[in-house]
């Protein structure tokens, strides 16, 4: 179509000079009246006439400007963000129908607005800011309802973040978490504090899991006990070790009653009977503990 290829050659360059060059150019053309913009729309309609579809785009390129600045803060480039709203321009030109009462200005709004979202999207990790209708309303929406509630120098805190997740029908820990993403990583290598006190964030980090010299101990501690208790079953008589192992080993264990029946005693047996292995295979432990510290430091 003429019209996408005329907006695609006027994007401007990064540089504020190209985007002051493009604002300038853009004014040259004018406004239209709402009679005008039905005719061209009849145009396209019925004949396919490109000329119409150019002159509905291009008299419309000030406000797709418009609407791309209003995204700046999503830190893309500008020309990027104009194009975007450039090519919602061209959709909405191709797909406008006459009759139906609305500006065409209105009508593109949505389609400008809908190609510079997906742009922003795609530009962004949907790791960070996840798929969801509500997770898309929080990105764009929250900037804008946190200055509504505290200000242009809001911080967003539990209670205004509870606000905000009424308002936008979300959790609290949703518009939290999306604050967070839309504040930015920081880099671990990143410089905190002043002067020689100075040191990179990432060495300042704590970390609460046990270092490789407490994992080999709690592993040489684990493995001595294992050593011990296998040697402190051996004290027990057989009708004992079955007690112990089916009432303090095994997961869950068997009540007194099943134990009772199935030996053939009474409950309060075979509860004597465990206490009284539980008290052997205790002391047998602690020696067998004792004597394997012994061995590793003669």
């Amino acid at each position: 179509m003429q019209a996408l290829n005329a907006v695609v050659t006027a994007v401007p360059s990064p540089q504020s000079a190209g985007i002051l060059a493009y604002s300038a150019a853009i004014k040259r053309f004018d406004l239209l009246e709402r009679g005008r913009e039905q005719q061209l729309a009849r145009r396209w309609q019925e004949r396919r006439d490109k000329s119409a579809t150019d002159e509905l785009v291009t008299s419309h390129l000030r406000l797709a400007a418009k609407v791309a600045r209003g995204y700046k803060g999503y830190g893309l480039p500008i020309g990027d963000l104009i194009a975007e709203a450039n090519l919602g321009l061209v959709i909405a030109a191709s797909r406008f129908e006459p009759g139906h009462g609305a500006r065409f200005s209105s009508y593109a709004l949505w389609w400008m607005k809908a190609t510079v979202h997906e742009y922003i999207l795609r530009s962004w990790s949907l790791v960070k800011i996840g798929t969801t209708a509500a997770q898309k309303k929080l990105f764009f929406r929250l900037r804008g309802e946190m200055r509504k509630v505290a200000g242009e120098t809001a911080v967003l805190t539990p209670e205004i973040a509870q606000v905000i997740a009424g308002k936008l029908e979300v959790t609290a820990r949703d518009v939290i978490e999306m604050d967070g993403r839309l504040c930015g990583d920081l880099s671990l290598n990143a410089r905190v504090g002043d002067g020689d006190r100075s040191a990179e964030w990432e060495e300042t980090l704590v970390d609460a899991s046990p270092d490789a010299e407490e994992l080999v101990a709690e592993h040489d501690e684990s493995t001595r006990r294992s050593v011990a208790l296998r040697a402190a079953l051996g004290v027990l008589t057989e009708r004992e070790r079955h007690v112990f192992e089916a009432r303090r080993l095994a997961e869950p264990p068997v009540t007194l009653a099943q134990l009772g029946c199935e030996l053939s005693i009474s409950s309060e047996r075979v509860r004597q009977i465990e206490t009284f292995a539980f008290a052997k295979v205790k002391r047998a432990t602690l020696v067998a503990a004792r004597a394997g510290s012994e061995a590793e430091t003669a």
